[in-house]
């Protein structure tokens, strides 16, 4: 989702998502990068602190949320759970959702053949590491993120673009490794989803200005859901992939 404050469009579809769809279901997943940036929870919280707040809300209604970390928001501490009720997941892991395992991560781990941000994840992932980095003055933390979302943007324009997808036999042998058949992740910015040999993947969507979507998961189906302006479903009937994909999105 990338949020940048709690005034934009996605932080106000993500509020009305929570108080409304979000309530009926059996758990709510967030698979980190929730944040556009999160220097620690004596920083960021003010600018976030209706979501929050939101979060909060979702969670004493008795709806279990969870949340990963991701790239942008692995400063993301016990304030920021103990506040919103949230349960920290590690990255990746298997959940059994809606009667089956599910190997969920944020995915950068699946772009293996990006190699500095195979480093870079290295430590963000490492607690010492981000502790010692909390440790930090906030004005240097701030500073610090600045420059590196100044260099990821110059990388970005410099590296091929499919070094910065996935790299397909990691996603196989992560799943053969955890044996599931089913990955949901997020990161590369490109929702689709693809089946490989036995393995059934689906990448969340990027919230957008002008349009947001999110995936829910039952015993029956695989639906993407698009959230209007006050974050309800758009089309109740929502747009079905069931569990053998479409054909039109299949990669491999």
């Amino acid at each position: 989702m990338h949020l940048t404050g709690d005034d934009t469009p996605a932080a106000r579809r993500l509020a009305g998502y929570l108080a409304g769809p979000a309530r009926e279901a059996a758990a709510v997943y967030i698979l980190g990068d929730l944040f556009d940036v999160w220097v620690g929870d004596d920083v960021s919280f003010e600018a976030h602190q209706g979501t929050l707040d939101a979060l909060a809300a979702l969670s004493a209604a008795r709806v279990p949320l969870y949340f990963q970390r991701g790239n942008r928001d692995f400063a993301v501490g016990t304030r920021f759970f103990a506040h919103t009720g949230a349960r920290p997941l590690a990255d990746p892991v298997v959940h059994r959702i809606a009667g089956q395992p599910v190997l969920l991560a944020h995915g950068d781990i699946f772009c293996s053949d990006d190699l500095a941000h195979q480093k870079f994840r290295r430590r963000y992932t490492n607690a010492i590491w981000r502790a010692r980095m909390l440790r930090m003055p906030a004005g240097l933390r701030r500073m610090i993120a600045r420059k590196a979302r100044a260099r990821s943007q110059a990388s970005k324009q410099r590296k091929a673009a499919d070094i910065m997808d996935v790299n397909i036999d990691t996603v196989t042998r992560w799943a053969q490794d955890t044996e599931t058949f089913r990955i949901v992740h997020g990161h590369v910015h490109k929702p689709a989803d693809h089946r490989h040999a036995n393995v059934h993947r689906h990448v969340l969507a990027d919230w957008r200005p002008d349009q947001a979507e999110i995936l829910t998961l039952s015993r029956s189906t695989i639906r993407r859901r698009a959230l209007d302006d006050d974050g309800r479903f758009l089309d109740e009937s929502g747009r079905e992939n069931d569990s053998s994909d479409s054909s039109a999105n299949e990669r491999e």
